[in-house]
């Protein structure tokens, strides 16, 4: 019996607000077989994403019932066995007989699809399970399943496998007087998930990000996995926030310098929607605009990103214009000027969400725009009206970015005339192939003529382009777009690309749809691929998204045993390919083994470069993924910002994770 009464005593007592949640209240649409046919309709994929899906699903059912006004604290715990217990201080999912089914409420929730309280009746008016199929999809995606309702004194129990019933609906004892509750615990289902591994900091982030909208709620997570134990880490975080998605922007902002000293907030009910923005303004060039319907992360936006858009930039070129910040001749502020080193986060509660797909992606209410349009435009003139030396800042800064983009508009205009002048002509240093058809050819950026000269000469140059470059490149995260396509070296990638950059950027005129970045294993080699993913991810993301972006992996050692050669990637490979051969031929076989170690690419031969790492049926390539957006955008911050300091405490924080480094 898996977390049973004795987490449900944990929870905190509090007040009842009046209100039905009985088994009439569960309104049933239809039946569960398809999510096991097809489950990735439902959670999105059965990779990684899909499988912590299942977590988020139980989730969102107790923050549906916390933003109801029942209940304010969670627990999720990560279990042996990759069994996973999510418990909640709500109200208790309904055990009686429900009028439709004739079987419990409880039963009818787990093992139905498109069966809750959200389809009908008063019991939510907002919540973020739209679709009605996330405890069931759990239910159904797992090989085993236990539900625990602390509910009117009693504790009531059932036991699921792969969305059957296993067990009735069992009374199991008594909970403390007031205390209610739903407690969830479900082991995936290795029959639908190739890998079940959940990640510690992806769901860290994740419930981080919830308590952050769903202010003066308690959510807190525990990993008692034994395979986790031995590692000297944090597994126990509680997460808490009163200042909701105030807090947020300032986690997001907090390794940039702001540039006005108060932090924009406001909140509104416009068109029976609930409106919350705020936005911080920072000395970065990059813009985040975060938006979320129900506390679910819109990450392909919507329309209240659109209003909060169209409303900020109309905002703020009538503040300007009336305080004669833009005379009368000059020129509007552009969306871009506008969102340049902004931080902004959008939250929308609507009782009917319309999401595009069923992961929930993107916000399709139209009355959402109107609703965000509304709020901001009276509130952000109330607020550049309240705090006149922060709007200047402000304004200051969009200035200063119209300033920029058109001089990095003269900039591009001026390499574009070059190149029709030079008929476009390919950098000289590229050594290009045959193949004109992308989805063939590649391009491998390699660091140093020296390396350059092996790759060429190694390659098959019937679909193997080399683009050599001298040195580090410019940091751009650092640097304007104007001072970024003055630079020689990052001017050559982008017309050996062939896509343009910035807003002129076309993935379907990409020359190649393998970009491998190809450097010595060692410090500086490290520093220029990182210089290399820092540009790809500021103004080629698209190219990161299709999967088009690697990073090669050339051998560190040469292993010579009589006629038997082996190449080794790792010092960990290294030493388990000694280890195999002492246990094969014995001890004083160690003394006739030559091991040879690769400090860089240029002491490889052309046949041996070619062996090792760019012949396709041999070599081995990293793909560039990103997971978290927000996150990634965050460490590059820390990495390539101006704030030493933050740096500095990030590579104290993770010195011991770090490992075989060059110095």
């Amino acid at each position: 019996m898996v977390r049973k009464k004795n987490k449900i005593k944990k929870i905190v007592k509090r007040e009842e607000p009046k209100s039905t949640y009985e088994a009439k209240d569960i309104y049933v649409l239809e039946g569960l077989e398809p999510v096991r046919r097809r489950p990735g309709m439902y959670i999105g994929s059965t990779g990684p994403d899909g499988l912590h899906h299942l977590i988020y699903e139980c989730c969102d059912n107790a923050l549906d019932e916390f933003m109801a006004g029942f209940g304010n604290e969670m627990m999720v715990i990560l279990l042996t066995n990759n069994r996973v217990n999510v418990t909640d201080n709500g109200r208790g999912i309904p055990v009686e007989k429900h009028p439709q089914t004739k079987k419990s409420a409880l039963e009818t929730v787990m093992t139905t699809l498109h069966a809750g309280a959200k389809f009908g009746g008063k019991s939510y008016t907002i919540a973020g399970g739209l679709h009605g199929v996330g405890v069931s999809v759990v239910c159904a995606l797992s090989s085993w399943t236990r539900v625990e309702v602390a509910r009117q004194g009693k504790l009531w129990a059932q036991e699921y496998s792969r969305g059957k019933v296993t067990t009735s609906v069992k009374l199991v004892g008594k909970s403390p007087k007031g205390i209610t509750g739903t407690s969830v615990t479900f082991e995936p289902d290795s029959q639908i998930f190739k890998e079940i591994k959940f990640d510690w900091k992806k769901i860290l982030n994740h419930l981080r990000q919830q308590a952050y909208l769903t202010k003066g709620i308690r959510i807190k997570i525990v990993d008692e996995r034994e395979e986790e134990k031995q590692k000297e880490k944090q597994k126990e975080y509680s997460f808490y926030f009163d200042g909701g998605i105030i807090s947020y922007v300032k986690y997001l902002t907090k390794e940039q310098h702001p540039i006005h000293s108060k932090i924009f907030y406001y909140q509104k009910e416009a068109k029976d929607i609930l409106v919350e923005i705020t936005f911080r303004y920072t000395k970065d060039i990059e813009s985040e605009e975060v938006g979320f319907a129900n506390n679910i992360y819109t990450g392909e936006g919507g329309m209240h990103l659109t209003g909060f858009r169209s409303a900020f930039t109309r905002g703020l070129n009538d503040y300007a214009r009336r305080n004669n910040f833009l005379k009368e001749k000059e020129e509007n502020f552009s969306g871009e000027d506008v969102r340049e080193g902004l931080t902004a986060i959008v939250s929308v509660k609507l009782k009917e969400p319309q999401f595009e797909g069923q992961t929930k992606a993107r916000l399709g209410n139209p009355e959402a725009r109107t609703a965000v349009e509304i709020a901001l435009s009276e509130g952000l003139e109330e607020w550049l009206e309240k705090n006149p030396q922060d709007a200047r800042e402000i304004i200051g800064k969009c200035s200063a970015s119209m300033k920029a983009r058109k001089a990095a508009k003269t900039a591009k205009e001026a390499v574009l005339r070059k190149g029709l002048l030079e008929g476009l002509a390919l950098p000289g240093k590229l050594a290009d192939c045959i193949s004109r058809k992308p989805e063939e050819s590649e391009l491998f950026i390699v660091e140093g003529d020296s390396a350059g000269g092996s790759a060429r000469q190694g390659r098959d140059r019937h679909f193997q382009a080399i683009l050599p470059l001298r040195g580090k490149i410019l940091n751009v995260e650092r640097a304007s777009l104007s001072k970024i396509l003055a630079s020689k070296e990052i001017k050559a990638l982008i017309i050996a690309l062939g896509s343009a950059i910035s807003q002129d950027f076309d993935i379907n005129k990409l020359r190649y749809h393998r970009i491998i970045l190809m450097s010595d294993a060692d410090s500086d080699g490290n520093h220029i691929k990182t210089l290399l993913l820092t540009l790809f991810y500021r103004y080629f993301p698209q190219i990161i998204e299709r999967g088009y972006l690697y990073i090669a992996q050339p051998p560190l050692y040469k292993i010579q045993s009589g006629k038997n050669i082996e190449y080794t990637y790792s010092e960990e490979e290294k030493e388990k390919i000694l280890n195999k051969i002492k246990k094969e031929k014995g001890e004083e076989v160690l003394t006739k083994i030559s091991i040879q170690r690769y400090k860089g690419l240029g002491e490889m031969n052309p046949s041996l470069l070619w062996e090792t790492t760019m012949d396709p049926e041999k070599r081995i390539l990293k793909k560039v993924t990103i997971e978290d957006v927000q996150e990634a955008d965050r460490i590059f911050d820390i990495l390539m910002g101006e704030e030493v300091s933050s740096r500095k405490r990030f590579i104290q924080t993770h010195a011991k994770e770090a490992q075989n480094i060059d110095i």
